[in-house]
C-alpha cells in the first residue's frame, strides 16, 4: 500500500474541458510529499475501499464535512501588486489620467520597503483569502521591492510569477517614478531574474521571475530589445499588457506601422511562456500570432469595463486556439476575487452577444455567439490559467499540484441557497461560482500545504 502525506474524501469539482464540468463525487484524492496528486480513487473503482480503510484513521486524512466542496485554486494573470494601495479608487477617470494622477505616485513609494513590505504583505494574504492558489505580478520598477514580493509569496505559500517592471522612456514616464536609463533597466531585470531563481530552490510551491515590459508606450525599443534577449536567456515566463485601449493601441501603431502584437513579437516578446493582459483589440492576424507563438491572453473583464473601451470576444479569441486564463487587474479591476471576475466575464459576454445600444435594431446590435458560460469562466479562472502558464495547475487530477480550495456552503452567515440534498450537483456547482463570498472559502492548500484557514 502506498503512503500518502495526505488524503481527502469529498466531492470535487475540475474542468474536463473548456465548457465541461466533471464532478468527483466523493473520491479520494491521494497526494504525495512533493504535493501532487498521485492517484484520484473514484468510489467505483475496486481499491477504493481498501485506500479508505488503510488511511481514514490517520492525522493526514482530511473527510470533508456535509455542505463542503473542492474546488482548484485560482489562477489570476494579472494582478499588479502594489496598486493594491489604491484599489476601490479614481475608477471613473480615463485609462491615460488614472496613471499619472493615482498609479504612478503610488508605486512610486515601494522605493521605501517598510511601505512594500505591508502592502505586499496584505495583497498576498487577501489573494489567498479570495481562493487565489497562483498570481502573476506586477511589482514596480524597483528591484529590491520586487524581490521583496517574491520572498513574501514563498513565505506565505503562493505560487508566485514576479515581475520588476521596466519603464525606461523619459518622454513616456513622470520624472518621479521611471527605470533611471536603459542600461540600468535591463541590468537590475537580470539581476532580479538571477535572484528569483535562487529563491526558487528553496520554495515548493515555486516563485518564478518574469520579464514585465509595463507596455510599448512605457519602454524605448532598446530596453524592448534587450528583455526579449533577457528571457531567452534565462527561459523566463513574460507579461505585459497588449492592445487594451483606443489610447494605448493608437500609440502602437502611430509609433510603429502594425499593432501592439507584432511589435512584441518583433522584439522576442511572444512565447508559450508570455502572458499579454487585456487584448481588446487583436485583430484577426494578431490572435493567429497568438496562436502560433503559444501566447496567452490574460481577461481582465472588471479593468475592462472602466477602462478598455469594449467587450473583448473572448470566446472567439479562445476557439482560434489561444490559451485564455482570468486576470483580476488589481487596481484597474477593483475586487480582488476571481468569482467576482468570473461572473464578471459572463455578464460582459452576454452584453457583447446583445449588443448595448437601445436605438440599433436587434439584428444588429450585438456581436453574435460571443455568450460564454459560468463553466467556460471557471475553466478560464483555473485550467485555462494553468495551461497559459505552461504549469501543472488549476486541475484536480492525477499530476496536478494539489491547489485547493474548500467551499463551505453551510455557514449561517453565507449560506449558499442549497435546500435539497439529492440537487444536482451541477447546480450546486453553479450556485457556489455565482453566489460564494471570501467567506465560504474555509481553507486553501498549495502544493500541499495549508496556507489559509478562516477566522
Amino acid at each position: 500500500m502506498t503512503n500518502y502525506s495526505l488524503v481527502f474524501k469529498g466531492t470535487a469539482f475540475t474542468s474536463k474541458n473548456s465548457k465541461d464540468i466533471l464532478v468527483l463525487k466523493e473520491h479520494l484524492f491521494c497526494i504525495n510529499e512533493n504535493g501532487m496528486i498521485e492517484k484520484v480513487i473514484s468510489p467505483e473503482d475496486t481499491d477504493y475501499q481498501t485506500v479508505l480503510d488503510s488511511h481514514q484513521d490517520k492525522p493526514y486524512f482530511h473527510q470533508l464535512k456535509k455542505g463542503q466542496y473542492l474546488l482548484p485554486g485560482f489562477v489570476d494573470l494579472h494582478v499588479h501588486a502594489p496598486q493594491w494601495a489604491q484599489s476601490g479608487t479614481a475608477l471613473d477617470l480615463p485609462l491615460y489620467d488614472w496613471l499619472n494622477t493615482y498609479t504612478f505616485p503610488i508605486e512610486s513609494k515601494f522605493s521605501d520597503l517598510d511601505f512594500a513590505k505591508e502592502v505586499y504583505e496584505d495583497v498576498v494574504r487577501t489573494l489567498l483569502a479570495n481562493g487565489t492558489t497562483t498570481a502573476l505580478y506586477f511589482a514596480t520598477i524597483h528591484k529590491d521591492a520586487s524581490l521583496l514580493l517574491a520572498e513574501i509569496c514563498a513565505q506565505k505559500g503562493q505560487r508566485g510569477l514576479v515581475g520588476k517592471v521596466v519603464m525606461d522612456d523619459p518622454e513616456q514616464n513622470p520624472s518621479f517614478y521611471r527605470d533611471a536609463d536603459t542600461k540600468t533597466a535591463l541590468a537590475e531585470t537580470e539581476a532580479f531574474i538571477v535572484a528569483v531563481k535562487e529563491l526558487a530552490k528553496s520554495t515548493k510551491q515555486g516563485v518564478y521571475p518574469v520579464v514585465t515590459p509595463r507596455f510599448i508606450p512605457s519602454c524605448t525599443d532598446a530596453a524592448l530589445k534587450g528583455l526579449g534577449e533577457l528571457a531567452a536567456k534565462y527561459d523566463t515566463h513574460i507579461q505585459s499588457h497588449c492592445s487594451e485601449s483606443d489610447w494605448a493601441h493608437s500609440h502602437v501603431q502611430e509609433r510603429f506601422n502594425k499593432n501592439d502584437a507584432f511589435a512584441l513579437n518583433d522584439f522576442g516578446l511572444l512565447s508559450d511562456k508570455s502572458v499579454m493582459a487585456h487584448c481588446n483589440f487583436l485583430d484577426t492576424d494578431d490572435v493567429h500570432l497568438f496562436s502560433k507563438t503559444g501566447t496567452a491572453v490574460g481577461h481582465c473583464p472588471i479593468s475592462n469595463a472602466y477602462f478598455a473601451n469594449s467587450v473583448i470576444p473572448i470566446v472567439h479569441i479562445h476557439s482560434q486556439g489561444v490559451d485564455v486564463g482570468l486576470g483580476s487587474d488589481l487596481s484597474g479591476g477593483f475586487s480582488p476575487s476571481l468569482f467576482d471576475n468570473a461572473r464578471q466575464s459572463v455578464m460582459s459576454s452576454r452584453m457583447l452577444e446583445d449588443g448595448v445600444n437601445p436605438n440599433i435594431p436587434a439584428d444588429q446590435r450585438g456581436l453574435p455567439s460571443s455568450r460564454i458560460t459560468i463553466n467556460e469562466a471557471f475553466y478560464f479562472a483555473t485550467a485555462g490559467g494553468g495551461k497559459s502558464l505552461s504549469l501543472p495547475i488549476g486541475r484536480l487530477e492525477e499530476n496536478f499540484t494539489w491547489d485547493v480550495q474548500i467551499i463551505d456552503s453551510t455557514l449561517s452567515s453565507a449560506k449558499l441557497p442549497i435546500f435539497d440534498a439529492n440537487e444536482d450537483l451541477n447546480d450546486t456547482f453553479q450556485k457556489i461560482m455565482y453566489l460564494a463570498r471570501p467567506e465560504n472559502i474555509q481553507e486553501v492548500w498549495v502544493q500541499g500545504e495549508k496556507v489559509h484557514t478562516r477566522q
